[in-house]
C-alpha cells in the first residue's frame, strides 16, 4: 500500500505523475512506475537492474550497508548456528520453521525421493569423460521434465510441492552422478539412513568394493556452506528462474535455466577463481605485488573473493565460513595448508590498506568456501555444482512465490534503442 506519492514533472510538455512511494517491511522503499510511459512517455533505464525492484518477494531481505542476511526474518547467523540445511530448505519453502513432526515428514519425504530413473541415470553415458559437470547437471536437470507429466501442472499446488521435493532431493544425486561420470567410477546409490549432506558424500566418494564411513565434521561443514548458500534475494540465477518461469515454462526448465546462469564466473564460479588466484599469487612475499596490480587497472587482474554487488560491509557469511574453514583444516591435518595460510595474510594485508578498505572491498564467502571444498576433497569443477545443489532450495522457493502470485505477470524488460533509424531496402546489386 502507498504511503504517499512522488510527483515527477516534465518540464517540456507541463505533465505531472504521481508515482506511488510504496514501503516494505524493512529496507529502502521503492518508487512504483508501473504508469510512468502511459503519463510520460518514457521508460526507465538501469543496466543490470542495480536501482530496480523487479519484485515483491517475501523470503530473503538483505541490508548490503550494514551486513545484514535474513530468511523469512531470521538472521543468518541464528540459522548458520542453531539450525541444518534440511530444516532452512523448510523455513524458505514454507514461510516458517517447521515443528519437529514437520520436519521429520520433510526430511522423509526428501529421503522418498533422491533415486533417479534409470533412464535418467543412463543419460550420463552421452556425455563426453571430461564434460564440464555444469553442463551435464543443467542437462540432467532440464531432462527430468520428460519423466514427471503427472505432476507437472505449475497451477496446481500439491504438483508445486511435489515438484519442490523432488527436485531438491533429486539434484544431488544428479550431481554425484555427474562426477563419479567424470572419473570414469561406477554411480553410487543414495542412501536414505544418512542425512542430505552425508548423503552427498557417500554418493560423491563411495565405491561398490569397499565401505566408506562419512566424516561427521565434513558432513557438518557441508552443511553450513549450504545453509550459507541457499537463497540470497534476486541474484542473477535466482532472476533467471523467475524469468524463465513466468513464460509459464515447466519448473524443471526453470530451474535449469538457473543453473546455466550459475555457471558464469562472475556467480557461481568466484570461489574457483579465488583458488586460481591464490595459486596465482604463489606466497606470502609476492602478495603485495598483485595487491598493486589489483589497483592498476590497466594490469587486467582482480582481486578474486573480495567486495560483494550487494554487500558495502562484511558479508556476514564470510565471518561465519572463516571459522569454519579454520576447524575443517585442524581436524583434517590441514592447518597449515599453504593456500589457506596465504589466504589469511591476503586478508589482513588488504584489510589494512586504504585502497581496499576505503572501497569497502571486504572478504566474501566464496574466498573461504572454495578452500573448504578443496580440503573435502572436492574438484574445483565440481565446486559450482555444489552451489548449484545449495541454491536449488532458494530457486524453488522464488518459483513457488512467483507461481502462486494471481498478479503474476510474463517478464518483459524494455529497452533503450541506439540503433540505426528506419532505412529502405537496397536490392544487392545496387548496394555499394
Amino acid at each position: 500500500m502507498a504511503d504517499k506519492n512522488f510527483e515527477l514533472l516534465d518540464p517540456a510538455s507541463g505533465k505531472k505523475s504521481l508515482l506511488p512511494v510504496r514501503q516494505g517491511t524493512v529496507g529502502p522503499a521503492v518508487l512504483d512506475i508501473a504508469t510512468i510511459n502511459k503519463d510520460q512517455g518514457v521508460f526507465t533505464f538501469d543496466p543490470g537492474f542495480g536501482v530496480t525492484a523487479a519484485t515483491e518477494s517475501k523470503i530473503t531481505y538483505i541490508d548490503g550497508d550494514a551486513g545484514v542476511l535474513m530468511h523469512r526474518g531470521y538472521p543468518i547467523e541464528q540459522l548458520a548456528e542453531k539450525s541444518s540445511f534440511t530444516e532452512v530448505a523448510y523455513l524458505l519453502l514454507y514461510g516458517d520453521l517447521p515443528t519437529a513432526q514437520a520436519l521429520q515428514e520433510f526430511s522423509l519425504s526428501i529421503g522418498h525421493h533422491t533415486m533417479i530413473n534409470e533412464s535418467l541415470l543412463r543419460f550420463f553415458g552421452g556425455f563426453h569423460h571430461n564434460a564440464h559437470p555444469m553442463a551435464m547437471v543443467s542437462a540432467v536437470v532440464a531432462s527430468m521434465s520428460a519423466f514427471y507429466h503427472d505432476t507437472m501442472d505449475i497451477n496446481n499446488p500439491r504438483h508445486r510441492e511435489i515438484f519442490a521435493h523432488r527436485i531438491i532431493a533429486k539434484i544431488p544425486t544428479i550431481a554425484a552422478a555427474a562426477y563419479k561420470h567424470s572419473l570414469g567410477q561406477p554411480f553410487v546409490y543414495p542412501r536414505n539412513d544418512l542425512d542430505y549432506c552425508a548423503n552427498l558424500l557417500h554418493m560423491f566418494f563411495a565405491v561398490p568394493c569397499e565401505r566408506y564411513e562419512v566424516d561427521a565434521d565434513a558432513a557438518a561443514a557441508l552443511d553450513l556452506l549450504f545453509i550459507l548458500h541457499a537463497d540470497h534475494e534476486q541474484n542473477a540465477s535466482t532472476s533467471t528462474v523467475r524469468l524463465a518461469g513466468s513464460t509459464g515454462a515447466n519448473p524443471y526448465a526453470a530451474i535449469s535455466a538457473g543453473v546455466s546462469a550459475l555457471w558464469g564466473p562472475a556467480h557461481g564460479g568466484a570461489n574457483e577463481a579465488v583458488l586460481d588466484m591464490l595459486e596465482q599469487i604463489g606466497s606470502v612475499d609476492q602478495i603485495p605485488k598483485y595487491l598493486a596490480m589489483a589497483k592498476d587497472k590497466s594490469a587486467h587482474f582482480r582481486l578474486m573473493g573480495f567486495g560483494h554487488r550487494v554487500y558495502k560491509n562484511f558479508d556476514p557469511r564470510a565471518k561465519i565460513i572463516r571459522a569454519m574453514c579454520h576447524k575443517v583444516l585442524a581436524k583434517l591435518g590441514s592447518a597449515d595448508n599453504p593456500l589457506f595460510e596465504l589466504a589469511l595474510k591476503l586478508e589482513e594485508i588488504a584489510l589494512k590498506d586504504e585502497y581496499f578498505v576505503s572501497r569497502k572491498l571486504y572478504p566474501n564467502v566464496d574466498f573461504y568456501s572454495g578452500i573448504i571444498y578443496s580440503a573435502l576433497g572436492i574438484p574445483r569443477s565440481m565446486f559450482t555444482v555444489m552451489f548449484a545443489i545449495a541454491r536449488t532450495v532458494g530457486w524453488v522457493a522464488h518459483w513457488q512465490e512467483m507461481i502462486s502470485d494471481p498478479s503474476m505477470r510474463i517478464g518483459r524488460p524494455r529497452q533503450l534503442y541506439t540503433g540505426p533509424v528506419q532505412r529502405d531496402y537496397v536490392a544487392v546489386a545496387k548496394r555499394g
